[in-house]
């Protein structure tokens, strides 16, 4: 028994040390290639650089009403940059009329404009040109999925408007609806005096919500209801300026952040085993996975790292060194009152897990906060750190107990001093 788990306890270390080098300096198997973990991470604004766009509102309105207005578009505008997957953009509010989106990770300008640049009012309009209603009556434009003559879930788009524009869609649909040339019922969308849709009215809609029906997969489907979410907002925009930016920090800022967290987890990780010998070495084991499981989750969600996401990334790091302190301290306790070490392992991990989750979930709450409230890096500091907390707790309280347990029933056991007794 003592053998078998002195060979798992080896066997483990040896795959953590491969992973881990594997994530440092890539893998390559034949015609398969995995790159470095460094190459995978999809990096910030403030590290890569992208492109920025500068928009004014082209609008007579003026105090209170205009800066209203300027609020919704820029939430507007950050819902559909959000929709898109750009993570991590920057999008202020300068002067009065202009709004500036920044990008990371897109270098060419014209993709920008693609993405934000359609701008223009969103018309339905009927067969004969007249406007039904417009952008600004959209409330909302999802995808949905509804059940086809075969049986089958295909997707649509959801429309829902407001009390105005309901009531003008329900007087159109009507109209449109008896008609019996299929032409003379279609109602066209269209954006930057572009059709992008001509769904035909098949009965009035009365309710406000509207249901457009083709042959629409999942991402032409989310394709139409973002460009209709994108012409909703309450001023039409005008793109003024446009450009490709530098990392704001420089790709240095990322090389000596790396070089420094390197050299404060080569301290920690001494510092671990002189201070608690066999359980600070399985600390340290448990912060490598610890690290390799967060950077994986993070180039998973394509995670945008950012400065401040590095600091989120540290500041969990420091979560999951103290977590594994408290219960080391704990266990060292119970052995000085004379338990058995198999004892004093379970007596501490009880003691202790209290303790480390208050204090992990108290943090928790804030990262959550600081994502749901924040914006920009704030949001980059908030998700690094959340995902940072829950990988930690995950190896602190299993991974932890997994790995003592191992050792315990080993020869190793048999010198407590070694444990910190």
């Amino acid at each position: 028994m003592k053998k078998r788990n002195m060979v798992i306890f080896i066997l483990i270390i040896a795959i953590v040390g491969s992973i881990s080098f594997g994530a440092i300096n890539g893998v390559k198997l034949g015609k398969y290639k995995i790159p470095p973990i460094k190459q995978k991470i999809q990096l910030g604004l403030d590290l890569a650089g992208g492109v920025y766009v500068v928009l004014e509102a082209q609008t007579k309105d003026t105090g209170k009403e205009l800066e209203k207005k300027m609020e919704q578009t820029k939430a507007i505008i950050t819902q559909r940059v959000d929709s898109l997957g750009v993570a991590e953009p920057n999008i202020v509010i300068e002067g009065k009329k202009r709004i500036r989106v920044e990008l990371a990770g897109i270098k060419n300008s014209q993709e920008a404009i693609d993405l934000i640049g359609k701008t223009a009012q969103l018309q339905f309009v009927d067969p004969q040109g007249k406007i039904v209603v417009t952008g600004k009556n959209v409330k909302e434009s999802d995808v949905g999925f509804q059940q086809s003559a075969t049986g089958k879930e295909e997707p649509v788009v959801s429309l829902r408007f407001d009390k105005e524009g309901a009531k003008k869609f329900e007087e159109a649909t009507k109209a449109l609806s008896q008609k019996t040339d299929p032409k003379e019922k279609a109602i066209f969308i269209v954006v930057d005096d572009k059709v992008i849709s001509s769904p035909i009215v098949q009965q009035p809609i009365s309710d406000g919500k509207a249901v457009i029906q083709g042959s629409f997969d999942v991402k032409s489907a989310t394709e139409l209801a973002n460009l209709i979410r994108a012409g909703a907002l309450p001023v039409e925009l005008k793109q003024v300026q446009t450009s490709v930016i530098g990392p704001t920090l420089g790709l240095e800022s990322l090389d000596k952040s790396i070089l420094a967290g390197a050299i404060g987890l080569l301290i920690t990780f001494l510092f671990m085993i002189v201070m608690y010998r066999v359980p600070g070495f399985i600390a340290d084991i448990c912060l490598t996975i610890y690290i390799l499981l967060t950077l994986s989750i993070m180039i998973g969600l394509d995670v945008k790292l950012t400065l401040p996401g590095i600091a989120g990334l540290i500041l969990s790091i420091g979560m999951a060194v103290d977590a594994n302190i408290l219960i080391f301290e704990r266990i060292k306790e119970e052995l000085k009152s004379g338990k058995s070490l198999r004892m004093a392992v379970d007596s501490g991990f009880k003691r202790a897990l209290t303790s480390v989750i208050d204090s992990n979930i108290t943090t928790l709450i804030a990262g959550t906060v600081l994502y749901y409230l924040g914006t920009g890096p704030i949001k980059g500091f908030g998700v690094t750190l959340i995902i940072g907390l829950c990988t930690s707790m995950i190896t602190a309280v299993f991974v932890t107990k997994f790995l003592l347990k191992l050792t315990v029933n080993t020869r190793l056991s048999k010198n407590t001093k070694l444990f910190g007794a």
